[in-house]
């Protein structure tokens, strides 16, 4: 798949890195859909709120869940500078 924007530094939370190993899933597995324009488990409204943000230049979210039922969350900020893996909670 080809990326819809660029990606500068790739972070993830401590507790976003434990629940990944814990279900047997690598990051990028994630990352991948990511930056390829698969927002995961969002509804209508905030997929179309991510294709406005990719043109625009805002805020990117993704949500997916994890063999084990865990959610995590990707976010691309608005400057691109970073992208971060976490836990909603850690929000």
């Amino acid at each position: 798949m080809q990326p819809k924007f660029l990606l500068a530094q790739i972070v993830a939370t401590p507790g976003a890195l434990a629940a990944l190993a814990e279900a047997g899933h690598a990051p990028l597995e994630f990352i991948s859909q990511h930056v390829a324009g698969d927002w995961g488990e969002l509804d209508e409204q905030n997929r179309r709120e991510n294709e406005l943000s990719v043109k625009e230049g805002f805020r990117i979210l993704s949500a997916y869940t994890l063999s084990d039922g865990t959610k995590i969350w990707i976010i691309t900020e608005a400057d691109r500078s970073a992208t971060t893996i976490l836990l909603p909670e850690e929000y």
